[in-house]
């Protein structure tokens, strides 16, 4: 496998230990396996670590990934490619990457200089667009996927079209342990003479243990000492969510049942050793999963190839092992069923251990030397194939770090629409549902006529989105009134305006749409609408007093001079109110508080992004400096824990003299962030802004400093804010707006940075 004599290296990509997880295991196994078996290769490993967890790893994991970091894939495919590592071996399941369906984990294929080959320990029949577009693009980066059974073989082709040449079968590896009786290891744990049944993993409701425990009193009445062994820690993962609720749901249902002392918990993650002495114990292995789709099982791989009887539900991978006679196949959540399998298989010695034997001679062809074999060979034909043929990734060397595009999530609008209706945005939800009682408001309908105004010139616009962008125009119209030339705010769900005016920010807001309508919009009825309401709602700006206010005005106003540069009225007020603004940071800003006012409050970013923009159209250097020196200040004290993006918290906000309030972090912050940062980027080409940006928009993603997604993939809205210790289940409009908002900024920002990292590349 190496060029001119060189040691080989074969870098491992997946979970590792001390993490306490199956593909963890699977990832160890593996590498020591190949080591074993090649002592001159280099074998470094690329561990992906979970939910702000800090882990002591050993010395072979020689890079540590936090899943939620965008760039720190990036950096791992640096280090890789700088390393010169001839295969990188990954292990994939959608949940143990970050980004939407593990996206991020794409953004380090497409940079790495090297073949891959994947391991799948998921295959999905039934994948999400969002899982359907990562996984089409996993395939088509791999040089080799490794699928562990023939149906997981069989689904990559029929559903995935994958070509069978780019797919290898190798199972799921397993110890090389000898076929022994299982009495040998039974005094070890006080159950000498007594029957076995054995189910260990990681406790979640998805083992479907509640039918094991179930069947038990059955089995007792035939057996009556016999000892159901449930091996485990609970998942990690729920534990955090929910602590040991499911472990205590079990042991009710046993002292319910009257089986108490026939059930034996042990509540830990057991090594290697004392895996083996407990499967060695076992006189039948039980795995009652409630899920068909799971194309492989690492317990059941170990306790198969070790020479048990095996009763199981006919989920994927157990249907394919357990065939001819390998096993017991029984139906899901069907405790009698499985009383009465592992009734018979007790009851009948003979017909048990010709199972036992059958399965252990089978499962020969399992063990890690044999999978390790296996993989040399495929990783000898992924670097013949990679040689022969680079794929267009291995040649995007000029691709810097900071602008390789972050994997952004695909477009949903499912809450959007049902926060809709023919009069205009709903203001609130109830979780998703909409909240009637709280009516509309201009800020939300002013939002959404920007969002599908952008969405226009991003070709993602359809008749629904045309409806709501119809609907939100209306809504500003009847917003708007004459006799005072200010906006109304809010209005109740049966149509009634609850003020006579709005608020200076809402006028602003609304400006800042209406600019964008005339700037962007493709349907000249509507640019000619938004540019008469503008003009006539212009005049209410000479006695506002909010700086916010000030700034969404201008922001509205360079989008109308994208078209009608000329207009000499609106470029006097764009200049006219970024000078307020600059005068209130002349007032009020020192080297250590570069702010406009004493108090860092709501909607902060669009303060000085209002000044990088006239200050760079307007070729004024003072205003362009004030603002880019304010929104990195602003920027470098808006950071959590491993530099994550944290707002300025709602709870507080941030006085001058103090500290920034943690929380409640709001999505219009980040969005915020996003938009300016994007901006500063445009006018310096300072990689530096469109990291931040970055950084910003993956604080939506679980990029924050709870490490959980606000972003809700399944409906495309976003949830209301970040509380100390959990997530505002409400999918509010400016929510769910900001999000969307973002988005677009991002997907705009992705295809320009690759188009100007592609016209730098030039010579």
């Amino acid at each position: 496998m190496s060029q001119s004599g060189a040691t080989s290296k074969i870098a491992f990509l997946g979970d590792f230990p001390p993490r306490q997880c199956g593909i963890a295991t699977f990832t160890r196994d593996l590498r020591e396996a190949i080591a074993d078996m090649h002592p001159d290769w280099v074998c470094p490993v690329i561990a992906v670590t979970d939910g702000g967890r800090r882990y002591d790893y050993p010395s072979e994991v020689r890079f540590e990934m936090p899943e939620k970091d965008a760039g720190a894939y990036l950096r791992a495919a640096d280090f890789l490619n700088i390393s010169h590592t001839n295969v990188l071996c990954v292990q994939h399941e959608f949940g143990i990457y970050g980004g939407p369906a593990g996206s991020h984990l794409i953004s380090l294929l497409k940079r790495a200089r090297m073949p891959v080959v994947t391991t799948l320990h998921t295959v999905l029949q039934k994948p999400t667009p969002e899982q359907r577009k990562v996984f089409d693009q996993l395939a088509q980066l791999s040089t080799r996927l490794v699928a562990m059974s023939e149906k997981g073989a069989a689904m990559l082709r029929e559903i995935h079209r994958v070509p069978p040449e780019k797919i290898a079968v190798i199972p799921h590896g397993i110890p090389d342990v000898p076929f022994v009786d299982p009495n040998f290891y039974k005094d070890k744990f006080g159950v000498a003479g007594q029957p076995v049944i054995l189910t260990f993993g990681l406790l979640s409701p998805g083992k479907g243990i509640e039918y094991g425990i179930s069947a038990l009193p059955e089995i007792v009445g035939r057996h009556p000492d016999v000892v159901y062994i449930v091996l485990g820690a609970t998942h990690p993962n729920l534990v955090r969510a929910e602590g040991e609720t499911y472990r205590l749901s079990l042991e009710r249902l046993a002292k319910k049942l009257g089986v108490e002392r026939n059930v034996m918990f042990v509540n830990r993650y057991v090594d290697n050793r004392s895996l083996t002495e407990y499967i060695g114990a076992a006189d039948i292995y039980l795995t009652p999963y409630l899920n068909e789709a799971q194309i492989t099982s690492g317990t059941l791989a170990y306790c198969y190839g070790a020479g048990k009887a095996v009763v199981s539900t006919p989920y994927w991978h157990a249907a394919e092992l357990l065939q001819d006679g390998r096993g017991v196949l029984v139906p899901f959540r069907d405790a009698p069923a499985i009383a009465r399998a592992i009734g018979e298989l007790l009851e009948n010695e003979t017909h048990r251990h010709a199972m036992r034997k059958q399965a252990y001679l089978a499962g020969r062809d399992m063990i890690w030397k044999q999978v390790a074999h296996a993989y040399s060979l495929v990783f000898e034909e992924a670097i013949a194939d990679f040689r022969a043929a680079p794929p267009s990734r291995a040649v995007r060397l000029a691709v810097t770090l900071a602008k390789e595009p972050v994997g952004l999530p695909l477009w949903r609008f499912d809450h959007l629409l049902r926060m809709s209706d023919s009069t205009g945005v709903l203001q609130h939800a109830i979780h998703s549902v909409p909240w009637f009682e709280h009516g509309y408001c201009t800020d939300d309908n002013a939002r959404a006529l920007l969002l599908t105004t952008l969405l226009e010139n991003l070709e993602e616009s359809t008749p629904e989105l045309i409806a709501v962008q119809s609907a939100t125009a209306a809504f500003m119209q009847h917003a708007f009134h004459a006799d005072s030339g200010r906006f109304r705010n809010f209005m109740s769900f049966d149509r009634r305006w609850l003020e006579e005016r709005g608020s200076e920010d809402s006028h602003g807001r609304a400006l800042w749409a209406l600019g964008a309508v005339v700037g962007r919009t493709q349907r000249e009825s509507l640019r000619n609408w938004a540019a008469e309401l503008l003009e006539r709602a212009l005049p209410a700006l000479e006695e506002f007093t909010s700086p916010r206010a000030w700034a969404f005005a201008v922001l509205g106003l360079h989008e109308y001079l994208r078209v009608l540069h000329g207009d000499l009225l609106a470029n006097r007020w764009r200049h006219e109110l970024s000078e307020r603004l600059l005068a209130l940071f002349t007032r009020n800003a020192a080297p250590d508080w570069p702010w406009l006012e004493d108090i860092v409050s709501y909607d902060n970013a669009r303060i000085p992004h209002a000044l990088i923009l006239t200050g760079y159209w307007g070729e004024r250097h003072d205003m362009l400096q004030t603002g880019l020196t304010a929104l990195r200040w602003l920027q470098e004290h808006q950071s959590g824990a491993g530099g994550c993006f944290r707002p300025v918290g709602s709870d507080g906000f941030w006085e001058r003299g103090g500290e920034p309030a943690s929380y409640d972090q709001q999505p219009l912050e980040a969005a915020a962030a996003v938009s300016a940062c994007i901006e500063a980027w445009h006018v310096t080409r300072d990689d530096w802004w469109r990291q931040e940006a970055q950084r910003a928009f993956e604080w939506f993603l679980g990029g924050n400093d709870l490490n959980l997604s606000l972003y809700d993939a399944t409906n495309g809205g976003c949830f209301d804010g970040l509380h100390p210790n959990r997530i505002n289940q409400n999918q509010g409009a400016e929510s769910t707006l900001s999000f969307l908002l973002a988005l677009a900024e991002m997907k705009a920002l992705s295809h320009e940075t690759l188009s100007f990292s592609d016209a730098s590349a030039e010579p």
